[in-house]
This record gives structure tokens, sequence and C-alpha cells, in this order.
């Protein structure tokens, strides 16, 4: 019996070491289940933005609400305008780390209000950080700033954002960002 359980706990761990072994270094990886997503451009909201409003340190990051004025939308997929009345809420972290959550609504020339819930992050050097929020203009390569937005629209023709997935791309500048909007297809 022992010399049975023995070859048993031998024999599993041969199989553990060769499939960790599979999974280290150098061992070639599975391929994807399916063809990677694409993107497809949809459209770029420029947002307007009012001067920001410093909350200060809380929770050891530096909090601040940057209210949105306005702006426009203009795409393949969509055109419209921003509505003024939403607004981002940043949490500027120690290390170049600004986690942004912004709430707002698009309005469509036919009058369909879609509402956007855009989290995201923003990482960029401290100095770069320190840049941005004085309202300095920072060339988009100096930073990494990206969102995946959630849209809602009611029944009808712009229906479609409700069952897609989107990711996007900011750049901010001192008094707007420009916001490219794709949908993962």
């Amino acid at each position: 019996m022992k010399n049975t359980l023995r070859r048993q706990f031998a024999a599993a761990a041969l199989l553990l070491a060769a499939a960790a072994g599979a999974a280290g270094p150098g061992a070639a990886m599975a391929a994807p289940a399916a063809p990677a997503p694409t993107l497809e451009y949809a459209f770029t909201a420029t947002v307007t933005l009012a001067p920001p409003v410093e909350q200060g340190e809380v929770a050891g990051g530096r909090k601040r609400f940057i209210a949105i004025t306005g702006g426009t939308v203009d795409g393949p997929l969509f055109k419209g305008r921003v509505l003024a009345g939403g607004g981002d809420w940043q949490t500027i972290l120690p290390g170049g780390l600004t986690q942004v959550e912004a709430r707002y609504f698009l309005q469509a020339a036919d009058g369909t209000v879609v509402d956007v819930a855009n989290p995201g992050v923003r990482v960029a050097s401290p100095d770069v950080t320190e840049r941005i929020a004085q309202g300095q203009d920072v060339p988009p390569d100096a930073y990494y700033f990206r969102t995946t937005p959630r849209l809602a629209a009611r029944a009808g023709p712009l229906d479609w954002m409700n069952r897609a997935v989107f990711v996007a791309r900011g750049i901010r500048r001192p008094d707007h960002v420009q916001i490219d909007f794709y949908v993962v297809r």
C-alpha cells in the first residue's frame, strides 16, 4: 500500500513539474481561442472645461473636480454636442497615477441624449502630472491617458451604443480634453 501511494505521489509530482515547466520561461504560449478584437474609430468628443476645484489631500491622494461646460462630438458613427453640467472627479496619486471618473451627457442632432460614464487612468511622470494639473499644454505622447467608457442611449438609432464595448484615448489640453472613442469589434 505504501509503495502504491509513493508511486502515485511521484507520478503526481512529475505531472505538476511538467505542467510548471510548460508554463515556465521560454515555453510556447497557448494561442487565443478566438481572433483578437479590433478597434473601430467611432467619434471624438472635444470637451470644454471649467477651472478645477481643488479639494486637497484626501486619503493619500490629491482630489479635484473639473466641471464640464460643453463641447462638440464628431465622427463617422456619431455627431452631436457635449452638454454642460457633467464633470470629472480626479484623484492624483503619488508616482504619477491619476484616477479619473467622468460623467456627462452627449446629445445627438435628433435630440437623443446619451449618458456617458467614463472611468480611466492617466499615467505620467510626476513633473508631467504637475504640468497638466497647472493647466500647461503637454504633448500627448508624454503621458498615458486611457478610459473605458460606458454609453447608454434610449431605444432608437443610437441603441447600438448599449450593445457595444468602448475604449478611449484622452488628450488633455489647458481648457479642454479631446477623447477619441473606439468600438471594440
